[in-house]
């Protein structure tokens, strides 16, 4: 049995993280501040200590108490339009809240930390599925702070030894996301389907997104407190658009396909997937959970709450 502190493991993608670990009979500590995450989440075999991840005494406080062998670190704004708006604040969270992450990690000789990136690190890539080679150009300061991120680890793992994996998600899906504030287009489309509300489709509806269930994330960050070292893409590499997805969740939902449409977002990538090939070399790992099955089991889980 290992000790792992998951940062964030209140929220969508961590109480899913949280989850697999704990089934793996690891004992699990989860950090969280609760401004998105609930309680309810939690796993009931899991910690919970409430804290904001940029209190790098409160972190380091934890860890000496824990010794944790595995950080998951997933404590993060999200939100790419907000993160215009409140560069600062992202700043804070999304960095020192890393550097105060790394700063425990070392303080108490943890193994590996396990870092949850994104594929807007490379903002408009020319080929598609890209791989992690491809030049990063984040867009917004998202992207940006996710990228800043990446490097500090890599400094550490340098400078001081310290194991990482950043893992760059695709577009993740599933129960718990939130419907509100920083929820993806799923959650968005499901919540409104499920309370009779029309929803609303910008542009053509042919921008895809490579769609990953969350369970299938989770199986990556477990597989990668266990071995791999590095960037990795976690994706399906098949891009799918807004309007088959809108489809397939109206039809789960017994609804007319029948979205409002209004005009395209500024900015708005028309493409994107992720090619997860050193992740199934180096972790072996790929995804299980099927596009439709995952659609379906996220409905599902929506008409139940």
């Amino acid at each position: 049995m290992q000790t792992v502190l998951i940062t964030g493991g209140a929220g969508f993608i961590g109480s899913h993280v949280a989850d697999a670990f704990v089934a793996a009979g690891d004992r699990v500590l989860v950090f969280d501040d609760l401004s998105t995450g609930r309680r309810e989440n939690v796993n009931p075999h899991a910690a919970l200590a409430v804290g904001d991840v940029r209190d790098a005494e409160a972190l380091a406080a934890l860890a000496r108490m824990t010794r944790p062998e595995v950080i998951v670190h997933l404590a993060a704004r999200i939100d790419t339009r907000e993160s215009v708006l409140q560069s600062r604040e992202y700043a804070e969270v999304n960095v020192l809240g890393t550097l105060a992450v790394i700063e425990a990690a070392r303080l108490v000789g943890t193994r590996k930390v396990v870092f949850a990136s994104t594929a807007a690190v490379y903002g408009l890539p020319e080929v598609l599925p890209v791989r992690e080679d491809a030049p990063c150009q984040p867009l917004d300061p998202y992207g940006v702070t996710k990228l800043s991120g990446e490097f500090f680890l890599a400094s550490a793992a340098r400078n001081h030894g310290l194991a990482f994996c950043a893992l760059r998600f695709a577009n993740v899906f599933g129960p718990r996301q939130n419907r509100h504030g920083e929820a993806g287009v799923v959650a968005i489309f499901a919540d409104r389907m499920a309370r009779g509300l029309p929803t609303t489709i910008y542009g053509d509806g042919e921008q895809r997104r490579d769609f990953i269930y969350v369970g299938d994330i989770a199986g990556a960050c477990l597989a990668a407190a266990a071995r791999g070292q590095g960037i990795y893409n976690i994706g399906t590499g098949v891009a799918t658009s807004i309007n088959a997805l809108h489809r397939g969740l109206a039809e789960r939902f017994g609804l007319p396909n029948q979205p409002v449409t209004a005009p395209a977002r500024a900015g708005e990538a028309r493409e994107s997937a992720l090619d997860a090939t050193r992740a199934r070399a180096d972790l072996g790992w790929s995804p299980q959970v099927s596009f439709d099955e995952a659609l379906t089991r996220t409905v599902a889980a929506f008409k139940s709450s």
